[in-house]
């Protein structure tokens, strides 16, 4: 059972109440780590979506769940804005979107322990090998996927590039403690379930899925 929150204000947004939160969190609005159960004006499971493109996966996903909470992340300002416009005309409170490299976001405003699950399909490979730097999955960023999954949580990847999904895999196993895992609710199914994952699959490319799960809630 969802319960409301026992103050509307709190570190992470600055001067609103629960009720009167936007979808969009503006750069200037965020002072530090973020407490859901202020952003979102409850307490409850939270999901992120790194990455949200045109939103197809995060609204259904917020639309069918309302119980649930996602804050989606996305650098394309034109992206955020068209998520944002289908979210306000489908009158979801439970979405709220965030334009921020994802790097600090995992590694200075998530709390520990504080998502459900990790959602980052097909992300920016990069592929010219002096921008391999730029890549989510590093050794630097992977701990903090790990630290903000709860016990029990889930990290869902995805991609079309076969020898990245090769090195996600690896920086995971040598840089976390999570496991290869299966949720009930998003199996490893073949398809695409995102806009982008359609627009490969349609194009005759393979999507390369995997899950993962943190098992306790220590970590390395």
């Amino acid at each position: 059972m969802r319960t409301p929150a026992e103050s509307p204000a709190g570190a992470g947004v600055e001067g609103r109440s629960a009720g009167a939160a936007p979808i969009e969190i503006l750069p200037g609005d965020v002072s530090g780590p973020f407490r859901f159960e202020t952003l979102f004006g409850r307490r409850g499971p939270v999901e992120m979506e790194v990455g949200v493109g045109k939103g197809r996966f995060i609204l259904e996903q917020a639309r069918a769940r309302p119980d649930v909470d996602f804050l989606g992340l996305e650098w394309s300002l034109k992206h955020l804005r068209v998520t944002k416009s289908r979210a306000e005309r489908l009158g979801l409170a439970n979405i709220r979107l965030y334009r921020a490299d994802a790097r600090h976001v995992l590694a200075d405003l998530v709390p520990d322990l504080s998502c459900d699950r990790l959602h980052v399909y097909c992300p920016d490979p990069w592929p010219k090998k002096r921008h391999h730097k730029r890549r989510l999955f590093a050794p630097g960023t992977v701990p903090h996927m790990q630290r903000i999954l709860r016990a029990g949580g889930f990290l869902h990847v995805s991609t079309d590039v076969r020898p990245y999904f090769e090195e996600i895999r690896e920086v995971l196993r040598a840089h976390t403690s999570l496991e290869p895992g299966e949720d009930p609710l998003f199996p490893d199914a073949p398809g695409g379930q995102t806009h982008y994952e359609e627009k490969y699959v349609q194009a005759g490319r393979v999507i390369h899925r995997a899950t993962w799960m943190r098992v306790s809630r220590s970590g390395r």
